[in-house]
């Protein structure tokens, strides 16, 4: 899962309307993807607002546009205030981001008492990201969090009623149910949590539609009617409990925190079945935020808890483009071959992308140091310059292993599908103890066969190697093969290996090169696994 993008061929998308999407997608940073979407909804809510569409009582047109400017407003400044304080670069589209999710988690207003709490929310919530971290990493949504500090200090504090700010998430409303969706599930698979967001939506609307059967006269349809026009469940799954800094690391307990979002979520209407009487839930009317609470509280838990610091011990280039850098954590690091390493590199003049990104680990199971592999062209980012700018002795911290593209335990026969640098988790593979005796054929995709990064690891690893390369090489080590071609397909995968049939296809690279691979191996190969980075 290297952050970088390939130098690979390119795969033929044309045909592969997956594979456009994840090219197109693919361009755009995450942050960005997700004000984008939240930019978009904003603009269907006042069109909607406009329209009369929406409540005209409560969804003024001046009330819409000052609760906007003061949540994101607030947000902003705050966010930039704390990051003084605390003296970090604040990321400023996070606090954005975090602006744009509370203003559809309440009504809009132009009463000064409610916008002071609304500004309190939005500094609570970004907060949260200083004061409920750790070593880089959020405990708790950051929405999720203001709202809840809000509503505690708002009880503790005896507010009048008339004056408190509840969470209504209004976005949830039938007109707007269609962009809602669509804007969901480009950040869902964006993220590549589709799968995350799919089951919850679906095990919380089993769990709802059951509890208003047993609660209720509603009809099996009307009730799941109900469910899908009126409750934030998509906008929830959508553009909050997808936060890769509040989920865990492995795929199986991402889903199991999704299935405990769902309970909790669900928790008001499944009760009845339940219990003879209700759970008094304290101040809170709304068991979204809870379901947020308790999902990253859990996600911590599952995370890499421990801190993690890593001391730079050297840099070395590896292909024309591609550099590796190694580190000596200050106590050993646990991970299986073919996981990743987030690194949080705070830096000057950091850009829109903030200052973490995701590296596979290229380095042995069993070796003391961990090492990554990085594509750097020209121009780069600025992450990328201060990393390669590190210093021997620098320190950093990583905020989190882990990933579930791993060597299998009892993997048999398998082929490895690498794009240029989507070769960096199978390095780790080839290389590990665990790997012995792997049956295993590597097909490798670069743009120029006379530049391989790695090309002497995995000569000495001794695994037959298919590269694919649109030039002849000028020399090939025993035991490789090239193929002559300008795009790593499937096509080119099932010339290259003539018992695919009877292995397990691993594709890695990018999400367009892994999304149009996988899809023409999937009745090809025994099985298929993906990785492609999702990024930030």
């Amino acid at each position: 899962m290297s952050s970088s993008t390939t130098s690979a061929p390119a795969p033929r998308t044309g045909g592969s309307p997956l594979a456009r999407v994840d090219a197109a997608l693919g361009r755009v940073p995450m942050y960005r993807v997700v004000s984008l979407a939240l930019g978009a909804l904003v603009l269907v809510s006042f069109f909607l607002a406009i329209t009369r569409s929406l409540l005209p009582s409560v969804f003024r047109l001046e009330a819409m546009a000052l609760t906007l400017v003061v949540l994101v407003g607030v947000s902003v400044v705050a966010n930039a205030l704390l990051g003084l304080a605390f003296r970090v670069r604040a990321h400023t589209e996070s606090a954005v981001i975090t602006g744009l999710l509370l203003w559809f988690l309440y009504w809009p207003t132009t009463d000064t008492a409610q916008l002071a709490w609304l500004a309190a929310t939005a500094v609570l919530a970004n907060a949260s990201k200083y004061l409920l971290a750790v070593r880089g990493r959020h405990v708790l949504n950051p929405a999720a969090a203001g709202v809840v500090l809000v509503l505690v200090v708002q009880e503790l504090a005896s507010v009048d009623p008339a004056h408190r700010v509840y969470t209504t998430w209004w976005i949830a409303n039938e007109p707007a149910l269609v962009p809602l969706v669509l804007a969901a599930l480009v950040v869902l698979w964006r993220t590549r949590r589709l799968d995350l967001g799919l089951l919850f939506v679906a095990l919380a609307g089993v769990l709802v539609v059951l509890g208003l059967l047993n609660s209720t006269d509603l009809g099996a349809g009307t009730a799941l009617e109900q469910y899908v026009v009126s409750s934030p469940a998509i906008f929830l799954a959508g553009f909050m409990l997808s936060e890769p800094l509040t989920l865990p690391p492995r795929r199986a307990q991402r889903l199991g925190v999704a299935a405990l979002a769902a309970f909790v979520f669900a928790w008001p209407q499944f009760q009845t079945i339940l219990l003879p009487q209700p759970v008094d839930l304290w101040v809170f009317e709304s068991t979204a935020e809870l379901a947020l609470l308790a999902s990253g509280a859990v996600a911590f838990v599952l995370g890499q808890r421990g801190g993690v610091r890593l001391r730079h011990t050297g840099t070395r280039r590896v292909g024309a483009e591609v550099w590796e850098l190694r580190f000596a954590p200050r106590r050993p690091v646990r991970f299986r071959p073919g996981q990743y390493v987030e690194l949080a590199l705070p830096h000057r003049g950091s850009d829109r992308r903030g200052v973490r990104r995701v590296f596979s680990i290229v380095s042995p199971s069993d070796d003391p140091e961990l090492a990554v592999a990085l594509r750097v062209p020209e121009p780069s980012s600025s992450y990328k310059k201060a990393l390669l700018a590190l210093e021997p002795g620098a320190v950093l911290g990583a905020t989190g292993v882990g990933g579930d593209f791993v060597l299998p335990r009892r993997p048999g026969p398998v082929v490895l599908v690498a794009g240029g640098i989507g070769i960096t988790p199978f390095l780790s593979w080839l290389r590990s103890p665990e790997a012995e005796g792997l049956d295993a054929v590597l097909v490798l995709g670069v743009p120029d066969a006379d530049d391989v990064a790695y090309r002497d690891e995995l000569v000495a690893a001794g695994v037959p190697v298919v590269l694919v390369a649109p030039g002849a090489p000028a020399d090939l080590p025993p035991g490789w093969r090239h193929l002559p071609s300008a795009f790593l397909t499937a096509d080119v995968v099932v010339d290259a290996v003539p018992d695919l049939g009877e292995r397990t296809a691993y594709v890695s690279g990018p999400p367009a090169m892994v999304t149009a691979v996988a899809g023409g191996l999937r009745r090809r190969a025994r099985k298929v696994r993906t990785d492609s980075f999702a990024g930030y």
